[in-house]
């Protein structure tokens, strides 16, 4: 029997990315980082039980820049992910799936993070002084 030349399946470097499969990685992205903000969230937490050092070069490291940072991405992440969440139940529920309404509640699931992100930054900046 000879033996037939099959096609290789397409690399992802041949697919342009579309707004489903990007919002789609980066769900699960959010979803990741949420675990590990959870972790932070433990080591914080913990941080306390042990005593005031311990608390006090927690508070350190979460209030550094670099924490902060982090802190930020993971606000995004907990808006983004809610939203899409949310948008995966309107799907459940069998509404949303035409290509406009997926694109259309892509963009605002996109952007009701990064304006809830925005304005919950800027609240707690206003009503801390820092």
């Amino acid at each position: 029997m000879a033996r037939r030349e099959r096609p290789l399946s397409p690399h992802l470097q041949v697919y342009r990315p579309q707004i489903t499969s990007v919002l789609s990685i980066t769900h699960r992205l959010t979803g990741v980082a949420l675990a590990g903000g959870m972790l932070i969230l433990t080591y914080w937490l913990t941080s306390a039980t042990y005593g005031a050092d311990a608390f006090a070069a927690a508070q350190a490291v979460i209030g550094s820049w670099v924490g902060q940072v982090v802190l930020w991405g993971l606000l995004f992440s907990l808006y983004y992910h809610l939203a899409n969440g949310i948008r995966h139940l309107m799907w459940d529920a069998g509404s949303g799936f035409d290509l406009p309404s997926v694109r259309r509640t892509g963009i605002l699931v996109v952007l009701f993070a990064v304006a809830m992100t925005a304005s919950t930054i800027g609240c707690a900046y206003f009503v801390i002084g820092g």
